[in-house]
């Protein structure tokens, strides 16, 4: 009698796990895709951020996620006889994540991609453009570094962490739709990266050719014109 019972009740707990992980994505997707709109999820208020990685004004955030991944270095002739670590920008691979009922739900993955759908008069380098891809309806933003980037660890507000890389303002240069016509990331006009902390490049030798990973994590800011 007791065997039936603790089967059935571990049974239950099977069942209501799934139903509340159900929930949790359910609750996620209508939430994010809402946020894209009109701000569903909470008021997205960025810290004060240097005049160099402000968006202009009519830009307003409506969308955060905190990014976990790694930037990616190549090692190349310095020019002076020997070798440094420079930045792959084919290499930054991370996926953003909010939070719903206290769990980490993936929103969006971040990688660098050919733009599909570049805006009039951009030029796509052959190593493709930051992209930002929606975990729910497959939209996406390419963008590009723009202005003067903020060295880590001097900016109390946004950029805090010494030895990190650079806090970043991105503009658009691509967007795209969905399949089905989704829109969470096809309207973004800017994406700020703050709060970096780690992947900065590797302070070892190294050879030619070399390359490395290394880890890092971030806030990654959606902007798109004000209504």
């Amino acid at each position: 009698m007791s065997y039936k019972l603790n089967q059935q009740a571990k049974k239950t707990a099977r069942v209501r796990s799934l139903f509340v992980a159900a929930l949790v994505l359910a609750c996620a997707f209508g939430t994010v895709t809402r946020a894209a709109a009109q701000n569903a999820i909470q008021k997205v208020t960025p810290p004060p951020t240097p005049i160099d990685i402000t968006p202009p004004a009519g830009n307003s955030a409506f969308l955060v996620g905190h990014a976990f991944g790694s930037q990616g270095y190549i090692c190349l002739p310095d020019g002076a006889g020997g070798t440094s670590w420079t930045i792959n920008a084919a290499r930054p691979e991370a996926t953003l994540f909010t939070k719903f009922f206290g769990q980490d739900v993936q929103i969006i993955t971040h990688f660098a991609s050919i733009n599909a759908n570049p805006k009039e008069g951009v030029s796509v380098p052959l190593s493709g453009n930051a992209t930002w891809q929606s975990s729910f309806d497959t939209s996406k933003v390419w963008a590009k570094a723009i202005g003067t980037p903020v060295i880590a660890g001097t900016d109390p507000a946004s950029c805090p962490n010494s030895g990190a890389i650079p806090c970043l303002l991105l503009q658009s240069v691509g967007n795209q739709e969905g399949p089905a016509g989704g829109r969470l990331l096809a309207d973004v006009t800017f994406v700020q990266r703050l709060n970096t902390k780690g992947g900065a490049a590797p302070t070892t030798a190294c050879t030619v050719g070399q390359t490395q990973l290394q880890g890092y994590s971030a806030d990654y800011f959606f902007y798109h014109k004000d209504q």
